[in-house]
Order: C-alpha cells, then sequence, then structure tokens
C-alpha cells in the first residue's frame, strides 16, 4: 500500500508540474553592468563621487589613528614605565663573570 501512495505522490507532483506554464528563463551574464555599459575582464571606472568618498574615509581613518596615537599613545606602547638597561646586572643578562675561564 505504501508503494502505492508513493507512486500517487509522484504523479501529483508532475501532474502539477505539467499544469504550470513554462517559467521564464533567465540568462547569467559573466559581466556587470555599469553607467557605460557591460564590462568583461576590465575593471570599473569609479566615478568622482566614490572616488571622493573613499579618499575622505580613508583620510578620516588616519587622522583618527594619528590623533589618537599623539594624544594618547599608552594605548599603543603601554602604560608602564620603560626598563632602564643601564641598571641591569651582568648575571641578569645571562654574561659569564670575568674570572670564570
Amino acid at each position: 500500500m505504501s508503494s502505492l501512495g508513493r507512486a500517487f505522490a509522484v504523479l501529483r507532483t508532475g501532474a502539477l508540474l505539467f499544469r504550470r506554464s513554462p517559467r521564464r528563463i533567465q540568462s547569467r551574464k559573466a559581466s556587470w553592468e555599469t553607467e557605460t555599459g557591460p564590462l568583461y575582464r576590465e575593471c570599473p571606472v569609479p566615478s568622482k563621487k566614490l572616488r571622493f568618498d573613499a579618499e575622505f574615509l580613508s583620510a578620516s581613518m588616519w587622522f583618527w589613528i594619528l590623533w589618537h596615537f599623539w594624544h594618547n599613545p599608552e594605548a599603543v606602547i603601554g602604560h608602564f614605565p620603560w626598563p632602564d638597561a643601564s641598571q641591569w646586572t651582568d648575571e641578569e643578562l645571562g654574561i659569564p663573570p670575568d674570572d670564570e675561564e
């Protein structure tokens, strides 16, 4: 009985697909459309507004980074004092004593 139910389901699905009108076939393009027309294996030419926006955004980013680095360098290099290397002993640096041969 279950095989008869499966056969009926397959036939019903096929009948529904057969009754539908054919769908519109969309063609795919291997390029993208621009104001000047389609491009294929070519870089798009950016508009003046796009170039201005990119320059403004990058300039704002670098201004923000350099401003905060100048006014708050501890955020990058740390807020602890740098060690004075002249106060380290030879033992701390791993240098053997002079009398040892």
